[in-house]
């Protein structure tokens, strides 16, 4: 990877809404100092959203409320960065955990101590539902089923969701869409993120066909874009799951350009059916840095956008993520 390549437009605002911290208990630590080392290598990153990743958890307590951790660690972060003088206000917004399996009243009680142990960042929770028969493809930090997002005790947890204002953040595979779907007309008056444009997966044996990989994806994406509640965050194809075709080309290209190339279609796509003013460009870091550096990955995303107008321009890099998340916008 070609972590050298000049920072293009290094002036364009943006705001990363999909990013975690953790420890060495995930195999690499990624904490305040390793994100600042690369979301402060050029490009102009005016404020990020915490995502939920299952770390600093508290050690004792009612096991359902422990995840309230996370947002008391996010919150911490958000202050001391408040305090700085230079660089992007970290964890403006904090996409908390709550398992909605636990159905209404317990999903309840953890939103509220979210929100107290966040008053003025807590935006919204993530529970992810990434699932498939190829037990290679399901995500060991959690445990999902099949049909999760239609079961009983998961939308009466999801209700809760409603009645606060929260904004729910989907992690899924492709195949899962439709499930998506319904859930977003069971529930059209909250706001849908869909993370990582759906992952298109594209290995094991989805790997044999690509396009039509391709054609099922678009087809789910083209029905949830008939859903005004969901926006989508335009990012993670450098997630193994997409097998991202760049790593590993021995070509003289930049690694944006080599990736601008591979995504070009599927962020198009989504763009095209959901407009900027629904759509948001994410890091995904650390989880992308596998296959991406964070310099390279947002100059593909202006590489991509090239002929946008400057106002699509700017809801994708930070409009969108301004007003979902209510973060104020760089002054």
């Amino acid at each position: 990877m070609n972590a050298a390549e000049p920072i293009l437009e290094p002036d364009l605002p943006i705001i990363d809404p999909h990013h975690h911290l953790w420890t060495e208990t995930h195999g690499t630590r990624y904490m305040t100092e390793e994100f600042l080392a690369d979301a402060t290598d050029g490009h102009n990153i005016v404020a990020t959203i915490f995502a939920e990743c299952a770390s600093h958890y508290r050690e004792d307590g009612p096991e359902h409320l422990r995840c309230v951790g996370e947002t008391e660690f996010a919150d911490r972060i958000a202050r001391e960065s408040l305090g700085s003088n230079a660089g992007p206000k970290l964890c403006a917004g904090i996409v908390a955990k709550a398992d909605l399996m636990l159905g209404g009243a317990k999903v309840a009680e953890i939103l509220d101590a979210h929100r107290a142990a966040s008053p003025t960042r807590f935006r919204g929770i993530r529970r992810m539902t990434a699932w498939d028969e190829d037990p290679q493809l399901n995500f060991p930090i959690v445990e999902t089923r099949a049909g999760m997002m239609s079961d009983a005790q998961f939308r009466a947890g999801f209700a809760e969701l409603q009645k606060r204002g929260l904004v729910f953040d989907a992690w899924l595979y492709h195949p899962q869409l439709g499930e998506l779907e319904a859930l977003a007309r069971a529930f059209p008056q909250t706001t849908i993120v869909l993370d990582h444009i759906g992952t298109p997966l594209r290995m094991v044996r989805f790997a044999a066909d690509k396009n039509a990989v391709f054609a099922d994806w678009k087809a789910g994406i083209q029905r949830l874009a008939a859903c005004p509640n969901i926006v989508v965050k335009l990012g993670g194809l450098g997630m193994a799951f997409c097998a991202p075709d760049w790593v590993g080309s021995s070509n003289d290209r930049l690694l944006s350009e080599r990736m601008a190339e591979s995504t070009r279609n599927y962020y198009l796509s989504v763009i095209d059916l959901f407009t900027p003013t629904r759509c948001m460009f994410e890091s995904n870091f650390p989880v992308d840095k596998e296959s991406t550096t964070y310099r390279a990955v947002w100059n593909s995303f202006k590489r991509i956008t090239a002929g946008f107008s400057a106002h699509e321009r700017a809801q994708l890099f930070y409009g969108t993520a301004a007003r979902i998340y209510s973060i104020d916008l760089p002054k």
